[in-house]
């Protein structure tokens, strides 16, 4: 009997939700260290302020905080590294030539660990929003935490 991987890692960017509209989202591997992934399980990663960009056809994310692996040693990675996306060469096409059309972003959105064990990264193809949908947003959550606490009264 082996022992099984904890799966309660789910690390979402709520600051994404807020500040862009979602059209459509992905699931992609990263490419990490060692020391990163045991950060990564053990919970202390971050996606605010983290966001995605092409160089040489490859999908990178940028600016995403893992923090430094306490027991790691000289091998210890560095924090706000760039990390590779892994995603099928038809998707990654699809997501270039959606961002240099239609001046659309791609945004992390959640990170995970699967069953296996494994970290995937849940991105989307977003457009900003503007000031008065971010109020439109507020509003309905505001409404819809007064109906959820009249429900439960």
């Amino acid at each position: 009997m082996g022992l099984k991987p904890r799966n309660n890692i789910n690390i979402k960017n709520k600051k994404a939700f807020f500040e862009f509209e979602i059209i459509e989202s992905f699931v992609a591997g990263l490419q990490l260290q060692g020391t990163e992934i045991k950060s990564i399980r053990e919970g202390k990663a971050g996606l605010v302020d983290s966001y995605c960009q092409f160089f040489n056809h490859e999908l990178y994310v940028k600016n995403m905080h893992i923090a430094e692996y306490f027991f790691g040693s000289l091998n210890n990675h560095e924090s706000k590294r760039e990390r590779k996306l892994l995603l099928q060469r038809r998707e990654l096409n699809k997501l270039e030539r959606k961002v240099k059309e239609t001046g659309l972003t791609i945004v992390p959105l959640r990170l995970f660990m699967t069953d296996r064990g494994l970290a995937k990264i849940e991105i989307g193809l977003a457009r900003g929003k503007k000031t008065y949908d971010k109020r439109e947003t507020l509003k309905r959550n505001d409404a819809k935490r007064d109906i959820d606490r009249a429900m439960k009264a």
